[in-house]
């Protein structure tokens, strides 16, 4: 990666296309999609395939949670690119122990035969493709580095490291020291938890992480991106008001514009008005 990268992370029921217009607009180099499950996808489930509709040429990587290779050669088999598609993400931080019990999500970070396996499937069809992953399933896979266990064992663009574990919950701080361990691998590390002030930019840069991807603090504000940026921004309710333009523009269903405008709510008085 030639430049230090700042990206959207994937939020369920928030990061749709609108949302990703407005924080690439605003400073994100990259957007993500919400989750999107294989299963869903390989099974022509029509409310599955709907989350990787694009809109425009906005920069977006698709987000997938899975974990049979079957699943995922039947969908790319039947995938075509779209204006904006940069890659793929492999899903191997998921907490919900409806994943875990499937083997997916967190389940993921001990199964590196598994994960390479999947990699593997995308690099045969020529698509770019990263890994977005915690720190293990528990305090004890983090004290025994199995998240440095999968990164250095599998070959991907970059790998996103959210710096908990799965049972931590966002009441806790994310430790950032972690990272000193991820860069030594010598992949590209992109930083993720917590990270919502210049100074922790200027720590992690110095850290040597390949970039920050951000999620709750782009959702308080998507100008968070320029800001951090050191560029200039435009007001919070404008930004708002886009936004909503957008998400009739691309006729996007209501809990899109519900959720996001709630968490909006902490800072606009427009947005107070439409929660």
């Amino acid at each position: 990666m030639e430049k230090f990268s700042y990206m959207l992370a994937p939020i369920e029921d928030i990061t749709s296309n609108s949302f990703r217009t407005i924080c690439h607009k605003y400073g994100a180099d990259l957007t993500f999609t919400e989750l999107v499950r294989v299963q869903g996808l390989a099974r022509k489930n029509r409310s599955t395939w709907s989350r990787l509709d694009f809109h425009d040429d906005t920069p977006t990587v698709i987000q997938l949670l899975g974990a049979k290779e079957a699943y995922f050669k039947k969908f790319l088999s039947m995938f075509k690119p779209s204006a904006g598609f940069k890659g793929f993400n492999l899903n191997l931080g998921c907490p919900s122990p409806e994943a875990i019990r499937a083997g997916q999500g967190c389940a993921m970070i001990r199964r590196i035969s598994k994960t390479r396996k999947i990699v593997d499937i995308f690099k045969d069809h020529g698509y770019n493709i990263s890994i977005k992953m915690r720190l293990g399933l528990n305090q004890r896979d983090k004290e025994n580095n199995v998240y440095l266990h999968i990164i250095d064992a599998v070959d991907v663009d970059f790998f996103v490291v959210h710096a908990r574990h799965c049972t931590q919950g966002y009441n806790e701080p994310a430790d950032f020291i972690v990272y000193d361990k991820c860069v030594k691998t010598g992949k590209n590390i992109i930083a993720n938890g917590d990270i919502k002030t210049k100074e922790q930019i200027d720590f992690l840069k110095n850290k040597g992480v390949k970039g920050v991807m951000l999620g709750r603090s782009a959702v308080l504000d998507p100008s968070i991106f320029n800001t951090l940026k050191g560029m200039p921004s435009a007001s919070k309710d404008k930004i708002l008001r886009e936004y909503l333009d957008l998400t009739e523009k691309f006729n996007e269903p209501l809990r899109y514009r519900k959720n996001t405008t709630k968490w909006m709510g902490k800072y606009s008085f427009l947005a107070q008005d439409l929660v």
